[in-house]
């Protein structure tokens, strides 16, 4: 299988962070104009709809499991995340993922911020992730 070219980050980027918040189910409450930029979609197309809208096939279940676990357990969340954008490009993210809490410390949402990962960084992930692809079959 071909796989699509993956975009400039840095060149899009430009110092930006990637923003975007969801709800407890990961519905997406909020983008950035960057996010909107880097994903290929505009906000209308983001805003209700599930973060996973951007997830490559290359990502393993058992990645975003883990993610899960951290971020529910009220805890951030720190990795690597390779995206699919509408035109079927590809960009590499390093991501932050913290808990949005109310005042009772009751968890409303998360937020995420991401920035281009390294070349070191994606190469270290690619191999991991290829790793337990191949134990999720």
């Amino acid at each position: 299988m071909h796989q699509p070219d993956v975009i400039d980050e840095e060149y899009h980027f430009e110092g930006r962070a990637i923003v975007s918040e969801t709800d407890t189910k990961g519905i997406i409450t909020f983008a950035n104009r960057k996010f909107c930029e880097i994903s290929g979609y505009d906000k209308d197309e983001l805003i209700g709809k599930p973060h996973n809208i951007i997830r490559h096939p290359d990502m393993p279940k058992a990645a975003f499991a883990q993610m899960w676990r951290e971020v529910q357990s009220g805890h951030n969340w720190h990795g690597f995340v390779k995206n699919l954008r509408k035109d079927g490009l590809y960009y590499w993210v390093e991501t932050e993922i913290s808990p949005i809490l109310d005042t009772n410390e009751t968890i409303t949402g998360y937020i995420a911020a991401r920035k281009p990962a390294s070349r070191k960084n994606i190469e270290e992930a690619e191999i991991l992730y290829k790793k337990m692809l191949e134990n999720e079959k």
